[in-house]
């Protein structure tokens, strides 16, 4: 029989390295500690349901992806596609926001 902590931490370990993330950045995305995601993810503690949704929303997943016994390598590309455009989808906001800022104060 799996335990649940086992399954738990190495899929998050998987999602968060198929988006390309350390434990920091996953961490600050769902308002956690980086020790705490490291605990996650060595079974040392186990996730509140509203934090198991945090992770879920953070990694777009559904919550339920957390707890199945292997990651499907096809949904570990998708999630590393997704979070690559949303990577650039942030970044490209951030220049044209810095661009107008820059244009107002030309004007």
């Amino acid at each position: 029989m799996t335990n649940i902590r086992e399954v738990l931490a190495l899929n998050l370990k998987k999602h968060r390295q198929a988006r390309g993330w350390s434990q920091a950045k996953l961490a600050e995305k769902v308002g956690a500690s980086t020790q705490y995601i490291g605990m996650l993810e060595i079974k040392g503690k186990f996730p509140s349901s509203e934090m198991i949704q945090k992770l879920a929303v953070a990694l777009c997943i559904d919550p339920t992806e957390l707890f199945f016994k292997e990651i499907a390598p096809e949904a570990a590309i998708k999630n590393s596609q997704k979070a690559a455009l949303e990577d650039v989808y942030e970044l490209l906001c951030r220049l044209i926001s810095e661009k107008i800022h820059d244009l107002e104060k030309e004007t």
